[in-house]
């Protein structure tokens, strides 16, 4: 997925975020970063597009719900045209009710060319079977 200059404009006025970093192209390219960047949120939300064929299949699910994130780490910026990717793998799976499990994945969000990830943390979703 490429993020794009126009996306951390619309995610600034949606969440108020309007840090010069983020929109004030002009301002941000004399900073020390070089021009703007993503908000870390931003990328983060991006997960559960980035997850489609990613995220192992439960047998007989009826729903899955995010149900949060374990040591979530803004590792580096994502910057306008940046493309970036998901990688993830198994950490647990746990029934936490009859029916209900919380599959925990350790997520990197990757940058194209860039040694450094975007993002690491731990993904919980939470799948509801019957």
């Amino acid at each position: 997925m490429s993020i794009t200059q126009n996306d951390i404009n619309v995610f600034a006025d949606l969440t108020g975020d309007h840090q010069y970093i983020h929109v004030d192209e002009a301002r941000a390219k004399e900073s020390w970063l070089g021009g703007t960047v993503s908000h870390g949120l931003l990328v983060l939300s991006l997960l559960p597009g980035l997850a489609e064929g990613v995220i192992p299949a439960l047998n007989n699910v009826t729903m899955g719900l995010n149900y949060g994130f374990d040591k979530v780490r803004f590792v580096s910026p994502v910057r306008p045209g940046d493309e970036v990717r998901m990688c993830a793998s198994v950490v647990a799976l746990e029934e936490k009710n009859p029916g209900r499990y919380i599959l925990k994945l350790a997520v990197t969000i990757e940058i194209k060319d860039q040694e450094k990830p975007a993002i690491a943390c731990e993904w919980l979703n939470m799948f509801i079977c019957g």
